[in-house]
């Protein structure tokens, strides 16, 4: 892991076992991704062509088919649960429509910058960061503290997005963690074992400490969205975070992106989260 300069490359020491932070994660739940990103010759239901062209939701757009408002390759279509291809002419009242395109682009987030901030009060966020990365309209998965740095991930995909920020879902996290004082052993284990908070037992993956750094530098893994659930992990057991650096966030790694960098995920990549 260590520090800044190389990037989460580091290892976390565990005296009962190396840590890997390329272990593939146990969850046997599975998170959808859109078809069409593993095949763009798959077909999409008419229904959610419409919805996801911004013309209507998919129950209203059921009824603009059943009433012969939508036609495809210049053929009217009732049929409800017609599948179109993106290579298809789809035409709602007349008017051709397109789907946008689903874009995936990962920050890496510097400190002070606000996930959610408001613009009226001229605070940074990291959609500022972003704004030149697609014309579309994208949105973070899930938050940051203003102070923490590390992977954001923004999409315009509303079923991927939907289901790595669900709670049952899980997704693997891991952090860099520099404390104010040196964790002791008897506390890096209160937190392996499970350490209960007000809203539940918090059961992290992985905690161990960083190679060849001081012992207020941890790794800790883990596959929680609860919020702020790392910084009330640690002031349960009397400890103060001076910095929270989100090293990996599923599959993906800070590697070649540098801080206040963004870029674009690959096809594999995008397939790979979807597998989760």
């Amino acid at each position: 892991m260590g520090n800044e300069r190389n990037q989460g490359k580091g290892n976390m020491k565990n005296k009962n076992k190396p840590f890997n932070k390329d272990r593939k994660p146990t969850s046997k739940n599975k998170v959808k991704v859109d078809q069409q990103i593993k095949d763009p010759e798959a077909g999409m239901r008419l229904n959610k062509y419409i919805a996801n062209s911004g013309v209507c939701s998919r129950r209203d757009a059921d009824i603009y088919i059943s009433a012969g408002n939508v036609r495809v390759n210049g053929e009217v279509v009732t049929e409800m649960g017609y599948k179109v291809k993106l290579t298809d002419e789809v035409k709602f009242d007349g008017r051709k429509i397109t789907p946008d395109q689903k874009e995936y682009v990962l920050l890496n987030k510097p400190s002070g910058f606000y996930v959610t901030g408001s613009l009226e009060r001229n605070n940074r966020t990291v959609m500022d960061l972003v704004a030149n990365a697609s014309k579309s309209k994208l949105s973070p998965i899930g938050k940051l503290d203003t102070s923490t740095m590390g992977l954001l991930l923004f999409t315009n995909d509303g079923t991927l997005s939907k289901n790595l920020a669900n709670p049952k879902q899980g997704i693997r996290q891991l952090y860099h963690v520099e404390l104010n004082k040196n964790l002791d052993q008897i506390d890096l284990e209160k937190i392996r074992e499970g350490v209960t908070l007000e809203d539940g037992k918090v059961n992290v993956d992985d905690i161990s400490y960083v190679d060849n750094q001081p012992k207020r530098q941890v790794g800790i893994e883990l596959k929680s969205t609860r919020q702020h659930l790392v910084q009330r992990l640690f002031k349960k057991l009397g400890y103060e975070i001076v910095r929270l650096d989100r090293v990996v966030y599923g599959g993906l790694t800070k590697k070649d992106l540098p801080r206040g960098n963004y870029r674009h995920l690959s096809k594999q990549e995008v397939i790979n989260l979807g597998m989760l």
